[in-house]
């Protein structure tokens, strides 16, 4: 790709994490359209969802993006879907990140774009949200999320939350869709030494900003049944201020008081280099550290 060419990402994340036919089939487009490099996906049989992660050109990532829609609209029943995750519908979310050439406008614009299309092809209602939101009150994802897919079938019809593109009636399989522009995400888990998941809810409460935690962590409770530990799920909006060392260190303070420990941790998705050598600077107590010490960015020059 060109120096100057424009360069999008964008993490759909779909409500199926079980079905392996189904997950190949929704990450089938990403792979056959020129212009996307899908770099990463990645299934959670307890929280039933899949995230994939794809770069590339802005026409090119939303003919792909548009096509895997079509593809979990089609495969994906919410009528019969239960997991640990939060979810509104069969696409529950679409972000797109600017990386580069590419201004934070111009993805606002391609994300109202996308919603438009979902809406009008495939009858599903689209929420806009984060940067791309209509309303201060539509900027939340868990906000607009607020009563998952059986409770859209009646907040759909409410003045306040009429969707922004699509019909005003939920899915009836599909149900709702969020779609919007943000800043890169890091999306990181950690996993505690017991099963109680009010233990890791609690902790997440007091992890989260709104329960007066760390200012861009967002984080509940959630129960991994298969390997019988409680994990929090946390999402970091903005990592080079909510550090990850930071955040997991603040669950391991909060584990203390419930005589609960760490076990391991996990990042769903693709995270950037930054993120991790942050942490590495703080564990290793490295001074006077510069960026131009890593081998690979110096080939890469």
């Amino acid at each position: 790709m060109a120096s100057a060419t424009k360069i999008v990402e964008c993490v759909p994340n779909f409500s199926e994490g079980r079905d392996r036919e189904k997950i190949e089939k929704i990450v089938n487009p990403f792979r056959t359209r020129q212009g996307v490099k899908l770099l990463n996906y990645s299934n959670d049989e307890d929280h039933n969802r899949l995230v994939v992660t794809v770069v590339g050109t802005p026409e090119a990532v939303k003919e792909s993006l548009l096509e895997a829609v079509g593809v979990a609209v089609e495969v994906i029943d919410m009528t019969k879907h239960s997991g640990q995750h939060p979810r509104m519908g069969a696409v529950d979310v679409v972000p797109f990140i600017p990386i580069r050439n590419m201004e934070m406008d111009e993805a606002i614009a391609l994300s109202r774009e996308v919603g438009e299309i979902i809406g009008t092809k495939y009858g599903v209602p689209v929420y806009l949200y984060e940067k791309s939101a209509t309303a201060p009150h539509r900027e939340n994802l868990a906000k607009v999320r607020k009563g998952e897919f059986e409770g859209m079938e009646t907040k759909v019809h409410e003045a306040e939350w009429l969707p922004d593109f699509g019909p005003a009636d939920r899915h009836a399989t599909a149900g709702c869709v969020a779609v919007g522009a943000r800043m890169p995400l890091v999306a990181y888990n950690v996993n505690l030494n017991t099963s109680d998941v009010a233990i890791a809810d609690a902790i997440a409460k007091r992890v989260r900003h709104i329960g007066g935690g760390l200012r861009f962590c967002k984080a509940m409770g959630v129960e991994l049944t298969d390997r019988h530990i409680a994990q929090v799920s946390m999402n970091l909006t903005d990592f080079t201020k909510t550090s990850v060392y930071r955040a997991h260190e603040m669950v391991r303070m909060e584990a203390k008081r419930y005589g609960v420990e760490i076990v391991g941790s996990e990042v769903i998705g693709l995270l950037p280099m930054a993120a991790l050598i942050d942490c590495a600077e703080y564990y290793l107590g490295i001074e006077n550290f510069s960026h131009d010490q890593i081998l690979e960015l110096r080939m890469m020059e």
